[in-house]
């Protein structure tokens, strides 16, 4: 169900105009009108989630099987060298639009653009630990 005053459920659902360059029913995927690099494409479920703590599993997995198959699509025409696929989830971790969300974003060499982070050091035990906790609630 569409949120009244959500931006991305009003693209998603054809009330506002974009660069589709797919739709079915239950997606639309159009190019970023703000892009980090040419072709970057966002996926907006037409059904409004917030983030990836609301999306139900199979909309998440059809979503993804799209994603896989718009990433050739775009890999096939750009001639990109690689492609970033990116999905933030809350304001700390950079969603801006509360509407869940994938970007594909092709990548050329030399494009400057960067989503690396620094590595931290792990323990074997505490990740062996932290593993069991979270297999507990899947």
């Amino acid at each position: 169900m569409a949120e009244k005053d959500c931006i991305f459920c009003k693209i998603a659902n054809g009330e506002i105009p974009s660069a589709t360059i797919y739709e079915n029913g239950d997606f639309r995927v159009i190019l970023d009108v703000s892009p980090a690099s040419k072709g970057h494409a966002l996926i907006l479920p037409k059904e409004h989630f917030k983030d990836i703590f609301d999306i139900d599993a199979d909309t998440a997995g059809k979503l993804f099987s799209l994603a896989t198959e718009v990433a050739r699509a775009m890999k096939s025409i750009l001639k990109c060298d690689g492609m970033n696929i990116v999905q933030n989830n809350g304001i700390i971790a950079g969603q801006t639009v509360f509407h869940f969300h994938l970007h594909l974003i092709p990548r050329y060499e030399g494009d400057n653009i960067s989503l690396k982070w620094e590595q931290q050091e792990s323990v074997q035990t505490e990740l062996r630990e932290l593993a069991a906790q979270i297999r507990k609630k899947i």
